[in-house]
C-alpha cells in the first residue's frame, strides 16, 4: 500500500499548490506538473469526459512522478466513487454535497469496513496489485484516503457545520461557479450573499480543523485566498494556462513581426 500523502497534505495548514487536469491526460502530465513544483493535481472527470479507463491510466501517470491525485468524479454514485478508490485515487471529490447524509454517503462509499461499506476488491491497482492480509489492506486503504468536500449550493452552505464534523471530512472545497449560480447570482463574488456563504465556510474549516481549497485564476488571488485560511490553492487548469501562455506569446511575436 502506497503512502498516504495526500492525506498528509490535509493534516497541515501550510499552503499547497497544483492544478486541474481536464484535457491533457498524456503520459508525460504527471512528471510535467511535478517538475513546474506542483504538490498536487485535481483530475476532473465531471466536466472532461474521460472514462475510468482513462483515469486508471492517469493515475499510473502521476504515481509515476511522485504527485498526490484527487479526483472529481461525475456524479455521488456509488459505483463512480468506489471504482475511482479501486483505480487508486488518493482523494474524492464529487459534486453537489448539499447535506450531511450525502457527505456520510460518499465516506462510505470510499471506506473500507469499519469505517465504511466500500465492496472489497484487494490485489488491484488501488494496492498496486499486492499481496497481504485483508485487515492490513482494509486499513491502509481507510488510512490513505481523502474525502475533498465540494461545497457549491446554498444548502451546502447551510449544512456546512454538520458537513465539516464527520470524521471523514479531509478538507472543504469551494466551488464558486456553482455556489454563486445557487445562490441566485451567477458569477458575482463581491455580493454579500456570496461573501457571507464564504466566511460561513472557512469559519466551519476553522471550527472543526479542516483543509480548504478552491480554484484560482491567477497569482495574486492565490494570495488572497491562502491569506483568508485556503491552505489547498489549485491555480487554473490546462486548458486556460495552454491557451493563455500560448496567446500571450502569440500575440507579442505577431505585433513585432511589423
Amino acid at each position: 500500500m502506497s503512502e498516504p500523502r495526500l492525506k498528509a497534505l490535509a493534516s497541515h495548514r501550510g499552503v499547497k499548490l497544483g492544478t486541474l487536469v481536464a484535457e491533457f491526460a498524456t503520459p508525460g502530465i504527471g512528471h510535467i506538473l511535478k517538475s513546474a513544483g506542483c504538490d498536487f493535481v485535481f483530475f476532473d472527470m465531471e466536466h472532461s469526459g474521460f472514462s475510468m479507463e482513462t483515469v486508471k491510466s492517469a493515475i499510473r501517470y502521476f504515481e509515476a512522478a511522485d504527485l498526490p491525485i484527487m479526483v472529481r468524479v461525475p456524479s455521488q454514485d456509488y459505483h463512480f466513487l468506489a471504482r475511482a478508490m479501486d483505480m487508486g485515487a488518493e482523494g474524492l471529490i464529487a459534486p453537489m454535497v448539499s447535506t450531511v447524509e450525502q457527505a456520510q454517503h460518499i465516506i462510505n462509499s470510499m471506506k473500507y469496513h469499519p469505517a465504511g461499506a466500500r465492496g472489497v476488491a484487494l490485489q488491484i491497482a488501488h494496492d498496486r496489485y499486492r499481496p497481504g492480509s485483508v485487515a492490513d489492506k482494509f486499513a491502509g486503504a481507510n488510512k490513505r484516503s481523502a474525502f475533498i468536500c465540494l461545497i457549491e449550493t446554498a444548502d451546502g452552505v447551510k449544512n456546512i457545520d454538520g458537513i465539516a464534523a464527520l470524521d471523514g471530512v479531509d478538507c472543504l472545497w469551494v466551488g464558486h461557479f456553482d455556489l454563486s449560480v445557487s445562490l441566485g447570482i451567477p458569477g458575482d463574488f463581491a455580493h454579500p450573499s456570496f461573501t457571507a456563504a464564504m466566511d460561513k465556510i472557512v469559519a466551519a474549516a476553522k471550527k472543526h480543523n479542516k483543509s480548504l481549497g478552491r480554484l484560482v485564476a491567477n497569482v495574486q488571488q492565490g494570495h488572497d485566498f491562502y491569506a483568508k485560511g485556503f491552505d489547498f490553492i489549485c491555480y487554473s487548469g490546462d486548458v486556460w494556462v495552454l491557451h493563455d501562455a500560448m496567446a500571450d506569446a502569440v500575440s507579442k511575436i505577431r505585433a513585432g513581426c511589423k
